[in-house]
């Protein structure tokens, strides 16, 4: 059922519904054709949402796509409680049946940011905070997140990392980087091998809406002494059907 388009609060929520479906960016032009609003009404709404951060302008200063607050806001609906409690439950489960701790990542800017985390029981671990942010281009969370996009987009971004050498694994050529997450895109899984922690590695799948498109990741991650890439293999149903069940509860 379409909402009323009488109000202002209307036309801005359909303008928003419109950009967070379209999967890229779209000129004001295209979503006035969509939502049959005036011209001059869609053009000030729009610039008013990239004013407030709602929405954000590419390069080419035609096209939006959805800006650091709606995103914020997006992270904030599914940190809500109800979502919060059963997504914690899903990753302590994980986190039980491999014996190591597990993790959920999401995209914020250039970086990952820990959404949620369940440690192991062992004495040797890492400890992040949530909110931790990550790099992309040396972690299993943010390589998976680079292979979600299409390749153009994949290689403006990873031309405009910092490339920095975390230990002596970490891929820092950039057409490695993208041949990697060629890989990845291929097959839905990502590996940090001792490339941000010596010692340390992460395996992990992407988590999708329910059209398909990545917004964070679940990843398992352990000590290199304690848990091999051999070892990981076997645990690799187990975390897609984490993930599964994480994608699931975004329909509901």
């Amino acid at each position: 059922m379409k909402r009323e388009r009488g109000s202002t609060i209307h036309r801005v929520l359909d303008i928003l519904d419109t950009i967070a479906a379209a999967g890229k960016p779209i000129s004001a032009t295209e979503i006035n054709e969509t939502l049959n609003l005036p011209k001059a009404t869609a053009h000030r709404l729009c610039a008013e949402l990239e004013d407030r951060g709602y929405l954000l302008k590419k390069i080419n200063g035609k096209s939006y796509m959805p800006g650091n607050r709606l995103h914020e806001m997006a992270v904030g609906v599914l940190a809500n409680s109800a979502f919060s409690t059963r997504r914690h439950a899903i990753l302590e489960a994980l986190s039980r049946k491999v014996g190591e701790t597990c993790n959920i990542a999401y995209p914020d800017g250039l970086n990952m940011a820990y959404s949620d985390r369940v440690e192991t029981q062992h004495p040797l671990k890492l400890n992040f905070s949530i909110d931790t942010r990550v790099p992309l281009h040396c972690t299993a969370s943010g390589k998976l997140f680079l292979a979600s996009m299409p390749q153009k987009k994949r290689k403006a971004v990873i031309d405009h990392l910092d490339l920095h050498a975390h230990t002596r694994n970490t891929i820092t050529d950039p057409r490695k980087i993208l041949h990697e997450t060629e890989q990845i895109r291929s097959t839905n899984l990502s590996i940090d091998n001792q490339e941000y922690f010596d010692g340390m590695i992460a395996i992990g799948v992407p988590i999708t809406d329910k059209a398909g498109r990545f917004y964070s990741s679940v990843a398992i991650q352990a000590p290199v002494f304690r848990f091999s890439l051999d070892d990981a293999e076997k645990y690799i149903p187990l975390l897609r059907e984490a993930a599964r069940d994480l994608s699931n509860l975004t329909e509901e």
